[in-house]
């Protein structure tokens, strides 16, 4: 018999709900396919970084220094490794053999960065941590989950931190 290739993208970031969305999927997910040797999980955990910062001129016309941009593009990176870092625990206890975790870091808005990741990697599963807005933020900011849920090519799952 043939065996099966499955990947989940799960959607990280700084927040307790995208990784409590992360432990919901390893324990829901991956670990209702782990026993199953002829599925083979791929695990991919993506983070979005906001876009990179450009010489321009801010609303009382200064430019950002070389310094500026350089110390803004560090912390993204530091910001970036230290969510990978949590995720990577979390994903510890994943040892089994026909488990494969992945890490990509994405920049730009993150709600059409995910999308873009949904297609070009073939997941078959989106996973997204809902960060429980109320009707006002979610106005104003977006809903970087409902976006998803209506644009991402595949089944989407958005859990609630309870």
């Amino acid at each position: 018999m043939e065996t099966k290739e499955r990947k989940t993208l799960v959607a990280v970031d700084e927040s307790k709900e995208s990784m409590h969305a992360l432990s919901w999927c390893i324990s829901n997910l991956i670990s209702e396919n782990n026993n199953n040797n002829k599925i083979h999980n791929n695990l991919i955990l993506l983070y979005v970084r906001p876009p990179s910062v450009v010489y321009s001129l801010d609303a009382a016309g200064y430019i950002f220094s070389d310094d500026m941009i350089d110390a803004i593009e560090k912390y993204n990176m530091q910001l970036a490794n230290s969510v990978m870092r949590r995720a990577e625990d979390i994903c510890g206890n994943l040892n089994a053999s026909n488990i494969k975790v992945e890490k990509v870091v994405g920049t730009g808005d993150a709600k059409n960065v995910i999308c873009s990741a949904v297609k070009k990697l073939g997941a078959d599963t989106l996973v997204l941590g809902s960060h429980d807005y109320g009707f006002f933020k979610r106005a104003l900011l977006g809903s970087v989950s409902d976006h998803c849920a209506k644009n991402a090519k595949c089944p989407v799952v958005i859990v609630k931190h309870p």
